[in-house]
């Protein structure tokens, strides 16, 4: 479906970004287009790959003239372009309001206004029952781009919603390898809380998966096991035969002791599709009227998807995965080559 197409890829020099990236270079994309504000990753990122195939655009999804400038030709938009760190959200929650929310508008307006085919837009899983400004932008995000979908015309909007991508920027695992190499005790918040863990490869399969199948409105999840966070500095730990201590510390602000990948409300509407799930958008209109003398029992009987009630990976399958990761595997020889 990508050959001799134009795909623009917003946040394209994040980690994600960069992966959706290496995945279609060798395809038969005609051309990828990188749209983001940070002109000194553009600049590596140019002279790293080195592909005319790969074309450059600076400017900010705060700011619609600029989409508009990169939106010409397209015909698949993945939308990555996001504030995700949760401390600066928890700080300055109206910056993750002009960038997560206001922003996907932006680029969403735009893709209609254009013509795009089909938009991917990407969500965590701190948009499920969310308790901090990064996953309530987020949660908002999804329902804009949910309630966009209704009249987009020509163009298919759709979602993903993931968990914890090893080694992704502001992830944990490259700090638990920074703190090694540097010797310094492991800070754990709480050994027993619970996170998503895959790789961005798979993370990259689940949105392949979304524009493969992806209609209006839809929110896909991808089955993904997860691990305790003591278990995890444990593994990294055998991994680099480090002696470094562990200090638990205590859950920070803004955090849960578990992850939702898909809520018991969603959950209860969802479409089981193998290794992942749909979420069905919610097509009512505003005409709630004929909705108030029929209930469901769906709801009471669900059950919330979560890290949790997930496969839960012990040390040896934490091991296994971690060097499934290309990147991790990089920082691992790298360390063990000193």
């Amino acid at each position: 479906m990508f050959d001799d197409k134009v795909l623009l890829i917003t946040g394209g020099t994040g980690s994600f970004g960069r992966v959706v990236l290496d995945k279609f270079i060798n395809s038969g994309v005609k051309e990828i287009r990188i749209f983001s504000r940070d002109e000194k990753k553009q600049d590596d990122m140019r002279r790293e790959y080195k592909n005319d195939k790969i074309k450059f655009y600076i400017g900010d999804v705060r700011d619609i003239s600029s989409l508009r400038g990169a939106m010409i030709g397209v015909d698949y938009l993945f939308h990555a372009a996001a504030l995700k760190q949760v401390p600066s959200c928890e700080f300055f929650p109206i910056e993750a309001v002009k960038t997560n929310i206001l922003g996907t508008e932006n680029v969403l307006s735009a893709a209609i206004e254009f013509g795009v085919k089909k938009v991917v837009c990407l969500s965590t899983d701190k948009a499920a029952y969310p308790v901090n400004a990064m996953g309530i932008s987020k949660a908002m995000m999804e329902k804009v781009f949910i309630a966009k979908s209704k009249n987009s015309g020509d163009t298919i909007i759709c979602g993903t919603r993931y968990g914890n991508v090893l080694n992704s920027r502001g992830s944990v695992i490259p700090l638990f390898i920074n703190q090694i190499i540097n010797g310094q005790p492991l800070t754990v918040t709480d050994p027993q809380m619970t996170r998503f863990i895959m790789s961005l490869d798979e993370a990259v399969d689940l949105v392949l998966y979304a524009f493969k199948h992806g209609q209006n409105g839809d929110l896909f999840i991808q089955k993904t096991p997860s691990c305790y966070i003591g278990d995890l500095a444990l593994a990294i730990k055998e991994l680099f035969e480090s002696n470094s201590s562990i200090a638990n510390i205590g859950v920070r602000h803004g955090e849960k002791m578990y992850e939702v990948l898909m809520t018991k409300e969603e959950s209860s509407k969802s479409i089981d599709m193998g290794d992942f799930y749909r979420i069905i958008a919610d097509n009512r209109d505003l005409n709630y009227e004929k909705y108030l003398n029929d209930g469901s029992m769906k709801i009471t009987n669900a059950i919330e998807y979560s890290s949790q009630n997930t496969k839960i990976l012990n040390i040896d399958e934490i091991k296994k995965k971690l060097l499934q990761s290309k990147e991790f595997v990089q920082d691992y020889m790298l360390y063990r080559g000193k």
